[in-house]
């Protein structure tokens, strides 16, 4: 019995760890122990408890201000990822080429359980720019990235995975769902997706696959650019992220 119990203190324990640096990269910046607190339903003393033994792990720090935030280890760790992740290492090479080439913010993007989320980001020179940041969830509707990502999946296995509320966009318009899924199949016909006006009216988004396989889309490789971007600007734009996308892809 003590032994299950000790288990069990333990496992809580792990989830406020979690629970903790989840609400620190969903708010972005710092935050009182306080807030931390509220945010993770986690008691005053666990709290605390937690700030102090991963601050001496060097993953949190604490402001001149009191004020709690990722720590110098985490940075590191990060690196570690972003080095030993095949995908992420090829693709930023040729991120930057895009973006060199073509002056546009090119990013590469990947589902992030029932969410979409930017995994590398490499701005252009131009003076317009949309785009989400680097780990920032968003709901996959909302995305061109995202009619890439479902494609191949069931009817029942999209609506299983994508929340309701994430068919509603920022401005309140509900998104039809068969259309949407219209636009999935559609997407994985033509071996690419170009949405306007979603989340920003003056966008324009356009998203390819990174194949792992002959079917499944591991990543996408796109463009956000101005709706005013000609037909012809647009068709070299996608036939550049083509290229780019088939270069980082594996097959069977």
């Amino acid at each position: 019995m003590r032994q299950s119990t000790t288990s069990t203190s333990r496992a809580r324990g792990i989830d406020r760890v979690i629970s903790l640096c989840e609400q620190l990269h969903l708010h972005r910046e710092p935050m009182t122990p306080k807030e931390l607190m509220a945010a993770t339903g986690a008691p005053r003393s666990s709290v605390y408890e937690l700030i102090n033994l991963l601050s001496e792990a060097g993953w949190l720090e604490t402001g001149s201000d009191g004020r709690i935030f990722f720590g110098r280890a985490m940075h590191y760790l990060g690196l570690d990822y972003a080095d030993h992740n095949d995908l992420l290492r090829r693709a930023r090479p040729v991120m930057r080429q895009l973006s060199a080439r073509f002056d546009e913010t090119t990013q590469l993007c990947m589902l992030d359980g029932d969410k979409y989320t930017v995994m590398l980001n490499e701005n252009g020179a131009r003076p317009f720019r949309i785009s989400s940041e680097v780990g920032v969830k968003v709901p996959i509707p909302w995305t061109a990235s995202g009619r890439v990502l479902l494609g191949g999946m069931s009817r029942e296995v999209i609506l299983g995975l994508v929340p309701e509320a994430d068919f509603v966009l920022p401005s309140g318009e509900q998104i039809d769902i068969d259309a949407f899924l219209a636009e999935i199949e559609h997407t994985r016909q033509r071996g690419y997706a170009l949405t306007e006006g979603l989340v920003d009216s003056f966008a324009c988004c356009m998203a390819v696959p990174i194949h792992e396989g002959d079917t499944i889309a591991r990543a996408t490789l796109c463009f956000t650019v101005g709706r005013n971007a000609d037909q012809v600007r647009r068709e070299t734009l996608v036939e550049a992220l083509r290229e780019a996308a088939a270069t980082l892809s594996h097959g069977d």
